[in-house]
């Protein structure tokens, strides 16, 4: 079945970074859309990045220019580089997995990120 594990996270100052990653296995990587979520304490989940089978990425305005999403079809992982981190990044942090044509998604079980001097 659809596996997918985070790992990177932690603690950082204000301005540091840090690198996730997420491994994926179970399913066909390279013909999966991967996506990066973050879920602050009190608030919704929502969408940080994207990054296509075919290598295309998009992101939520709060992000562009400081994180970098990528892909390893060889090592199945999805990377997510985070610089210039804030304070209001700090979250828990999913990677999920699309099926191209597919409206069921399968998720990550989250990895925490805190930003705190």
């Amino acid at each position: 079945q659809v596996q997918l594990v985070e790992s990177g996270g932690g603690l950082v100052q204000p301005g540091g970074s840090l690198r996730l990653s997420c491994a994926a296995s179970g399913f066909p990587f390279r013909s999966y859309h991967m996506l990066w979520y973050r879920q602050a304490p009190g608030k919704q989940r929502e969408f940080v990045a994207r990054i296509g089978s075919a290598g295309f990425t998009n992101y939520v305005d709060s992000v562009k220019g400081r994180f970098t999403i990528s892909r390893d079809d060889a090592k199945d992982t999805v990377y997510l580089q985070m610089n210039s981190l804030k304070l209001e990044d700090t979250a828990v942090y999913y990677c999920r997995a699309d099926a191209p044509g597919s409206l069921i998604p399968s998720w990550g079980q989250g990895i925490q990120v805190t930003v705190s001097s």
